[in-house]
């Protein structure tokens, strides 16, 4: 894809664009939260996150680091009352760690969605568009879509795309439909290829989404998109813009995104009940100037 014609589809969804100052999360009003509530029939509760990584590998040259302050190293506490603690740090954005980010993730010609200047980003956090704008969590209708399924292969190789006629072949397939204020995951088996074949340099290749895809989320008014990988292929498809999809999706449509989910545990549940929609509860850290959060999707079926 050229730079004009990015622009061109940029541009196209923009003026799309259904939501406020929250963003496409407008969709999810109390009435269709309740309506998602009727997804649930089993009461079965699946993680969508993947275990948080702290070792380095070619896709986690940062890893999160995890340890124990007390009880001391090597020590055994005394007699009487003591406490285990914990230290986290963790690069939020990476390749590895389910995370969402924020709409002041991505700065795209100098501002933020809806026109906000970037200068808003300053070096002691995100004063517009953080984190907080979700402090009260994600609830709504998710639904899978589950492209590997689709294709008959265990996982897209990196660098392939999932289009805007997979979406709607997987809804075919799957028996099931996008709808307004919907939660949308996309499955591309990134996590299986990973647990299978071993890490690698995905920032240099992975699956993901093609640009003209998004046009499938701004027609069905979709709230959220997450994916098991980062929802933009690599090497990027557009001259210019190495994470288009990202531009599209959080800057043009103010879609919050999900990214390096895993639903290798979801797909066989999805399977068994024959059902790919269901309740999800999204709910990242309170972190007030943060551009992004850790998070563990459940899913309620």
């Amino acid at each position: 894809m050229s730079q004009e014609e990015f622009r061109a589809l940029y541009e196209r969804l923009r003026e799309r664009a259904w939501g406020g100052a929250r963003g496409a999360l407008d969709a999810v009003t109390p009435e269709r939260i309740l309506a998602a509530a009727a997804e649930v029939r089993s009461g079965r509760t699946v993680s969508l996150a993947a275990s948080v990584e702290t070792e380095s590998g070619p896709d986690n040259p940062h890893p999160a680091g995890h340890r124990l302050t007390s009880p001391p190293e090597n020590q055994a506490p005394p007699r009487g009352l003591h406490f285990a603690t914990d230290h986290f740090s963790m690069n939020v954005h990476g390749d590895a760690d389910s995370h969402l980010d924020a709409l002041c993730h991505v700065v795209y010609d100098g501002t933020l969605y809806g026109g906000v200047p970037a200068a808003t980003l300053t070096p002691d956090g995100a004063t517009a568009l953080s984190v907080d704008i979700v402090r009260d969590g994600i609830v709504g209708r998710g639904v899978l879509l589950d492209i590997p399924r689709l294709r008959g292969v265990p996982w897209l190789e990196p660098g392939e795309h999932v289009t805007y006629d997979d979406l709607v072949a997987a809804e075919t397939a799957q028996r099931v439909r996008v709808g307004e204020g919907d939660l949308l995951f996309v499955r591309v088996g990134h996590r299986r290829r990973r647990m299978e074949t071993g890490p690698w340099d995905a920032a240099a290749t992975r699956a993901g989404l093609h640009p003209t895809a998004m046009e499938f989320l701004a027609e069905r008014r979709v709230a959220v998109l997450g994916s098991d990988s980062n929802n933009d292929t690599a090497r990027s498809s557009t001259d210019g813009v190495a994470f288009p999809v990202h531009v599209l999706g959080i800057h043009a449509l103010g879609i919050h995104l999900l990214d390096y989910l895993q639903f290798e545990d979801l797909v066989p549940v999805c399977e068994q009940e024959d059902h790919w929609a269901f309740l999800c509860v999204v709910a990242p850290l309170r972190l007030p100037l943060a551009t992004g959060s850790p998070v563990n999707p459940i899913a309620i079926l």
